[in-house]
């Protein structure tokens, strides 16, 4: 079945290989971004450029976002998007010595549960969007999903963009709509050993404060990040196990 997704942060490396991948299937895609060109200049020549519509806009913006949720006039949608993937986050700024913005991921997912707050009240628009959000392994309350050798990097090192995504975590948890957290661990750039190399999940139930398996290891690239998001939480049969639960993935 074909499905219709939002992309928030989709010219980074995970949310664009998602965005790749989902177009490919023949995925309905919407991405936001504040300059739309960013991504179009990357989208290779033989996609489909119907299936893709890009909407320029901030998301920090409620209004930007909320456009971004709402059907377009040639859409044949009726309701809210199948899925949103939310991938932004924040660069580490030399000037600052220090992230570029410490609350990127909290406030970003904010305003997305106002916007559709706000197309539910304000556009009747129906339907439950199966929220995607890219967290990062070190932040669990429940058990410890990195490797012993990381733990000093990540409880001081990444003590900023770490407090962000927990945030980020917490108001998903708490508010009332479907989600599922991606907890990658440490980045690399590019897929290793080939297309499909084995990625290991570990699954996590915060409501209940339990791990209900683990999956420690060092590191995963961006490709391959959103080449498991794709797999297993767009086009996956067993998606609705991944329902309200933190996913802590790695090779």
């Amino acid at each position: 079945m074909s499905k219709s997704i939002l992309f928030l942060g989709a010219t980074g490396g995970v949310g664009f290989s998602a965005l790749q991948r989902s177009l490919a299937a023949g995925h309905s895609c919407t991405a936001l971004c504040r300059t739309p060109s960013t991504l179009s200049d990357k989208i290779p020549a033989e996609v489909d450029q119907k299936l893709l519509r890009i909407e320029q806009g901030n998301a920090h913006d409620v209004d930007a976002v909320l456009r971004a949720l709402l059907p377009s006039p040639s859409s044949p949608r009726q309701g809210l998007p199948h899925v949103i993937v939310f991938s932004i986050g924040a660069y580490f700024n030399l000037s600052k010595m220090g992230m570029d913005d410490a609350h990127v991921c909290e406030n970003g997912i904010k305003t997305v549960l106002d916007a559709l707050q706000k197309a539910r009240t304000e556009h009747n628009l129906q339907g439950k969007p199966r929220i995607v959000a890219l967290s990062s392994t070190g932040v669990s309350d429940f058990g410890r999903d990195v490797p012993l050798l990381f733990v000093p990097l990540y409880h001081v090192g990444l003590k900023v963009p770490h407090k962000d995504k927990k945030a980020m975590e917490d108001a998903l948890v708490e508010s009332e709509e479907e989600w599922t957290i991606v907890r990658p661990s440490l980045f690399v750039d590019g897929a290793k050993d080939g297309p499909k190399r084995e990625i290991r999940a570990g699954k996590e139930d915060p409501i209940k404060g339990v791990v209900e398996s683990k999956a420690v290891g060092y590191t995963i690239s961006r490709e391959d990040v959103g080449r498991w998001i794709f797999e297993n939480l767009i086009e996956g049969e067993k998606a609705g196990e991944w329902l309200r639960r933190m996913a802590a993935i790695t090779y």
